[in-house]
């Protein structure tokens, strides 16, 4: 079996325009496939360096490959089945920052950089306390890059031309604004220039972004079978679903100076990132939050199995059409395809998304994604919306740990466990009591929802018909 690289295999090499930290399954499926996407649509040239920040591998067998790497694109698009492969030749070069500081430091000196990605995870965008500015690396992401932007600041004498656009991927709200703030942190504990965080702050766009894509990734017992059918062996081959959403808050002259947008990619710019990370939330994962619970106990495991059952499928399709869409100040056919894009998603034959495996946190997950649309539709309509507080009633169940004899796994914060395991100790099976002390855990809800009439008694009573009679006939009954 032939080895991947530009040896072996004839593929472009594009200057360096984009530094990127880390490069993960997420980022090598998303920014790199993008970007080289861009590259083929619109005859352009960036290449990207990737940069790794954290010590734990170094990224050899990806060097070893010239960068090279494939993407294959699996699922549902408007009902068809999509099942393709992309060489990506975007990466140019690969640093390991724990032995290749000086390549690092040397790549602050390229002015063609324009660009910044990253995506460290969610920790990432944090500060260490091995954060010195002599260390060689320091200990967090912001540290390093706040040495790079001062080599940068130096090196071209604080030239405004020399800044860069900054594109954090990390699923933090205004993530943006806040590795700026961690920069300035990190700047300011060094006591660096004024001058220098003067430049940081007016030279360089930090941009809050907004990234949606599965990407399961290829597992390891599978490569053998895969690089078969490459015909190359590919160790960091990768898979993910057809759709990819980038939002970036920006101003114009990014989107000028990055139209990935202009070549058919599902990238948007825009002044107002809230409007989408709404839709997100709502619908999206609103949806997943929901479908867990009545899932799980209606017998399913995988959410494809639980969306291609007529009744489950109607009731998450009820629940959008009925009660979360109406809620939202978004143009409605806009609303609706994204609907139809998030009900191909759930049902891609190729990815097996355990319920179990994202009914983590769900009682704090509830309130940030179910919860606002619930109180949007009291206000509106002067009623509980029933399918939302069915959710609930199913999530509460969910949470006593057992249904049908069964254990049911439960991860969730210690509050929460805690707070429901001594509810169904101490009130057993008067639901209506455990219902209403759910709703009144102001603690919790930030206010107490058993005030709202009839909220309680509706949760209570979809609880008794879901022990009494099963999911599956409550369902029906709710259905009709």
């Amino acid at each position: 079996m032939k080895t991947l690289n530009r040896t072996n295999l004839d593929a472009p090499t594009y200057p360096v325009r984009v530094l990127q930290f880390g490069g993960g399954n997420f980022l090598r499926a998303f920014a790199g496939y993008l970007i080289d996407a861009y590259n083929k649509k619109a005859s352009q040239d960036l290449g990207i360096a990737v940069v790794k920040v954290t010590p734990r591998g170094d990224y050899s067998m990806w060097k070893a490959q010239d960068g090279l790497y494939h993407v294959r694109t699996k699922g549902i698009v408007s009902g068809e089945l999509v099942n393709q492969t992309d060489l990506i030749a975007s990466i140019t070069q690969i640093i390991y920052s724990y032995t290749e500081w000086d390549k690092y430091i040397e790549t602050a000196k390229n002015l063609d950089i324009q660009f910044i990605i990253s995506n460290t995870t969610e920790s990432g965008l944090s500060l260490s306390n091995n954060d010195k500015m002599d260390a060689t690396p320091p200990g967090s992401f912001p540290a390093k890059l706040t040495i790079w932007l001062h080599e940068r600041f130096n090196y071209f004498d604080g030239a405004i031309k020399a800044g860069c656009t900054i594109l954090p991927c990390e699923l933090l709200v205004d993530n943006g604004q806040l590795l700026k703030a961690l920069v300035i942190e990190t700047a300011q504990k060094w006591e660096l220039s004024t001058a220098f965080i003067d430049w940081v702050e007016q030279a360089n766009t930090f941009c809050n972004t907004l990234v949606d894509r599965i990407v399961p990734g290829v597992e390891k017992e599978k490569l053998p079978t895969v690089w078969q059918e490459l015909g190359y062996e590919d160790h960091l081959v990768t898979e993910g679903e057809p759709y990819h959403l980038w939002v970036i808050e920006a101003p114009d002259e990014v989107a000028q100076a990055l139209p990935l947008h202009e070549v058919g990619l599902n990238v948007v710019y825009t002044d107002n990132l809230e409007l989408y990370r709404k839709r997100k939330v709502r619908i999206l994962n609103g949806s997943h939050t929901a479908l867990v619970p009545v899932g799980y106990l209606y017998g399913k495991r995988i959410v494809r199995d639980a969306i291609n059952e007529e009744p489950l499928g109607n009731y998450l399709s009820k629940l959008l059409s009925e009660e979360v869409l109406p809620t939202m100040n978004m143009p409605q056919q806009e609303l609706q395809a994204y609907v139809s894009t998030v009900m191909d998603r759930f049902k891609n034959p190729y990815i097996d998304h355990y319920l179990i495996s994202i009914s983590l946190n769900s009682f704090s997950k509830f309130k940030s994604r179910l919860l606002p649309t619930a109180l949007d539709f009291i206000t509106r309509f002067d009623q509980p919306p029933p399918l939302i507080s069915f959710a609930l009633a199913a999530t509460i169940l969910f949470y006593k740990g057992t249904y049908k004899n069964e254990t049911i796994p439960l991860n969730d914060s210690p509050a929460v466990l805690e707070k429901l395991e001594a509810l169904w100790t101490i009130h057993a099976n008067d639901l209506q009591m455990i219902a209403k002390e759910v709703l009144s855990w102001s603690d919790f809800w930030g206010q107490n929802l058993a005030d709202y009439n009839g909220w309680t008694s509706l949760v209570a009573q979809f609880m008794t018909e879901i022990e009494a009679e099963g999911m599956e006939a409550s369902l029906a009954q709710l259905l009709k």
